[in-house]
Order: structure tokens, then C-alpha cells, then sequence
């Protein structure tokens, strides 16, 4: 289960239309709906500066939030649209699905490096690239796995780490087909530029021979 799922704190809207949503434009919230988990849509209302730090820090869509609306218990949620201002694209309206513990949701999953110190490649000067920080994952909104593992102790430098390389958390799979790469182990700098000169001194005396 992931260590923390953020809470998202809002104010059940008084009324509906196009009226109650200017309103609340207004006193500087941005309306929203929540639906789904076999329960009534509720309006609500979310402090637009609350909003507009959340969607800047990216990912909006693909994070499930625990929301907290008073008199209701907390849910959990996922945002399913973002309306903004054709003009200004800042948000205007909001859509929240309720989530069920067995639903599948896509989320961002963070990668843990472990044993880097014992990496064969890296104790010889090799140097970790990390091409993908997080993953995406199909996973169980009761079960959302803390993070993704992946063992260098034995990677050599050139080795590359793909995502069939890894024991996903069980219960959830990538949402790319494709095997991607996750990590690498590239020579050093001067260890390049040394090969790179090795290639054009032996380019060069095939030449002139």
C-alpha cells in the first residue's frame, strides 16, 4: 500500500447551474463534481489556489487523491477532466470519479535503486543514468504499491535495466507494452572520450595505410 495518498480538501457547493458555478468563481473556488461508487454526483467547491499548485505540479490526472469534503466521509478519487479558460488556461471546473478499493486506476509509481554501492559497473567508475524515475502502472486502488524495486547489485557498466528486467509489485502491470528502459550504467566521461580517441587513431592509420 503507498505510503501516503494526498488529501485534497473541499466545500460542498449550495446550489447548481451556471449560477452557483460563477458564484463560487467568484469567491476564488473552482466548481467541481464528484461521481460514480453507486452514490448521487456532489457539487463542490475547491480553493482555486489550492488547484492551480496541485495541477503545476503535474501528474493531476493520474494521482488519487483521498478527498475530504465536510459531512461527507472521505473518498477517494481521481480527476477525470479539467476544464480551463480558453483565454487565460486557468481551471474553471473540475471532475472527480469515486473510486471503489478493486477499481484499476493508472497511477505514477516512484523507482527505488537499491545495492547501488555493490554495483560491479559503478565501483569500477560507471555512472547511473536514470531514464525513468516513475512508472506508470495499471494497479488496485486498495492496493497501490509504494514503489517499484530495482536491484543493481549486479550491473556492469553498458548493462541497461528495461521494465521486463523488474519484478513489478503483484497485482499490477506497466501501461506500455513496450519494453522500455528504466536505467543504465554508461562508462565514465573520460573512459568515453579515451575509446572515442582509441577509434579515430585506428580510423586514421587505416587511411594512410
Amino acid at each position: 500500500m503507498a505510503g501516503e495518498i494526498p488529501d485534497l480538501q473541499a466545500q460542498e457547493r449550495t446550489g447548481t447551474g451556471k449560477g452557483a458555478a460563477r458564484a463560487a468563481r467568484r469567491d476564488g473556488m473552482v466548481p467541481g463534481i464528484v461521481f460514480g461508487g453507486d452514490k448521487e454526483p456532489l457539487a463542490i467547491n475547491i480553493p482555486f489556489n489550492v488547484l492551480l499548485k496541485r495541477l503545476k505540479q503535474g501528474r493531476f490526472k493520474s494521482t488519487l487523491f483521498n478527498l475530504q469534503v465536510e459531512g461527507h466521509e472521505d473518498v477517494r478519487v481521481i480527476c477525470r477532466d479539467v476544464q480551463r479558460d480558453i483565454v487565460k488556461d486557468l481551471p474553471t471546473h473540475v471532475d472527480f470519479m469515486r473510486l471503489r478499493r478493486t477499481s484499476k486506476v493508472n497511477l505514477f509509481i516512484p523507482v527505488e535503486f537499491i545495492n547501488e554501492e555493490t554495483a560491479p559497473g559503478i565501483r569500477k567508475g560507471g555512472v547511473l543514468t536514470v531514464v525513468r524515475p516513475e512508472v506508470e502502472l495499471v494497479v488496485t486502488a486498495g492496493d497501490i504499491p509504494e514503489k517499484v524495486v530495482v536491484d543493481l547489485g549486479n550491473m556492469q557498466i553498458g548493462d541497461i535495466v528495461h521494465i521486463n528486467d523488474v519484478t513489478l509489485p503483484e497485482g499490477s502491470k506497466a501501461t506500455i507494452d513496450r519494453n522500455f528502459v528504466i536505467a543504465n550504467i554508461s562508462a565514465p566521461s573520460g573512459l568515453k572520450a579515451s575509446d572515442d580517441a582509441d577509434g579515430d587513431a585506428e580510423e586514421t592509420e587505416e587511411a594512410e595505410a
